[in-house]
């Protein structure tokens, strides 16, 4: 990746989170405080909560790449801007990875907080923190793939409908699958958990955490999982997508 790719990443970033911020500055605090909700009812029932910080950690990062995969570039071929960027020219990896990284710097406040907290509970160690950032950006990158992918095969589905189908996806992924309870709570389908980036990439941090064991054969297949999940939403992505109207 030469130095043009990287200042077009920085610039298609600064274009699409700048003014976002300026206009709405409260929207720091909206996907933390989707994030959180669940740790209410963690704490009214009595649950873990060292569980449901971690599963709040993975759900922002998911929440906002899928909407960004999805939302924010059907918003930029509604308008446009997504012909105007790519004209200029910048590549389209610079566009895809500027608008993938754009939320995740505006989520950033919600996540220092959450990871924050799980410090000081001891839920994390420096040497967790580490893995665990390795795998949130693998989740990251993972879940904006998938989006992209979704938009990719949906470009004649309407701004509404994706923007729609962005935050249904966002909270099915963060919600439904072990993220915020643990995967034992599924039994003999607690295998499902590796299907999913987000339980997967949870899961693997409670084992750095400590606070799961799984065998040293299924912690590979699982990492194996996440990074092929992403290669190939991401190669199918590159070869289908359309840049510019025809």
């Amino acid at each position: 990746m030469n130095f043009k790719v990287v200042k077009d990443v920085l610039v298609v970033t600064a274009l699409k989170s700048l003014p976002d911020l300026k206009r709405q500055p409260l929207m720091l605090f909206l996907v933390g405080l989707i994030s959180s909700l669940p740790l209410y009812f963690i704490l009214v029932f009595g649950g873990q909560i060292s569980y449901g910080l971690i599963g709040a950690i993975v759900s922002t990062v998911a929440f906002i790449g899928m909407s960004a995969a999805i939302s924010e570039m059907a918003f930029d071929r509604y308008v446009k801007i997504r012909e105007m960027i790519v004209a200029m020219p910048v590549h389209p990896i610079s566009y895809a990875i500027g608008v993938a990284l754009a939320p995740l710097i505006l989520s950033m406040p919600s996540l220092v907080f959450f990871i924050a907290i799980t410090m000081w509970l001891g839920v994390l160690t420096p040497y967790s923190l580490f893995w665990a950032a390795v795998l949130l950006i693998l989740c990251w990158a993972t879940v904006s793939s998938i989006g992209f992918l979704v938009s990719t095969y949906l470009q004649k589905a309407s701004t509404y409908t994706l923007n729609s189908l962005s935050n249904i996806l966002g909270i099915a992924l963060g919600f439904i699958p072990p993220v915020y309870y643990p995967e034992e709570m599924l039994g003999g389908f607690s295998w499902i958990s590796a299907i999913f980036p987000t339980s997967n990439a949870a899961s693997l941090i409670r084992v750095y955490s400590g606070s799961l064991n799984l065998p040293f054969e299924m912690i590979i297949a699982r990492w194996l999982i996440l990074i092929v999940t992403m290669v190939v939403s991401a190669v199918i992505t590159a070869f289908k997508a359309r840049w510019r109207e025809p």
